[in-house]
């Protein structure tokens, strides 16, 4: 079952990347902040690189500003992120979260089967806001789209928001 607006993040542990292969729970990530998570179904792939990362490196400084941070989050190691983050650019403070098992893809019901693309299983390609660990907005992708989850969209949501 898909998380929906106005349920809690559920609790997890995911992996980053510094002096080392570091966990960091859901409640570390969510309790008592603003925060935009978007996932992308693989690093380094054309969509991801090309225009979901860079939409959100690009507009990092805004939602900053709006006292919101941002993660991205991946069913891929915490090595790739790293490699990805910096192949990217990834401003300082933007999280690159890694859910190699997916476990925490399946406990928000938002993974994909990739197998017919040798990719095993993935996430799908999704943006959230969430305020003190509560989803306040979801845009869920329709497969192979990108029109909802969009740093623009994002933008253009919390703007209307207020």
């Amino acid at each position: 079952m898909t998380i929906e607006v106005g349920e809690p993040i559920p609790a997890a542990t995911l992996n980053i990347l510094k002096d080392g292969v570091q966990t960091i729970t859901t409640a570390e990530i969510f309790d008592g902040r603003k925060v935009v998570l978007f996932c992308v179904p693989g690093a380094f792939t054309p969509t991801c690189s090309e225009r979901h990362l860079p939409g959100f490196v690009e507009h990092h400084g805004e939602f900053r500003a709006r006292g919101i941070d941002v993660a991205c989050i991946a069913v891929n190691d915490a090595f790739v992120m790293d490699a990805w983050a910096k192949a990217q650019h990834v401003p300082d403070g933007m999280l690159m979260l890694a859910d190699g098992n997916g476990d925490f893809t399946r406990a928000l019901g938002l993974e994909m089967d990739a197998t017919k693309y040798g990719m095993g299983m993935r996430g799908r390609r999704y943006a959230l806001y969430a305020e003190n660990g509560v989803v306040r907005h979801l845009a869920v992708e329709a497969p192979g789209e990108f029109k909802v989850s969009s740093a623009d969209a994002m933008l253009g949501w919390l703007r209307a928001e207020g």
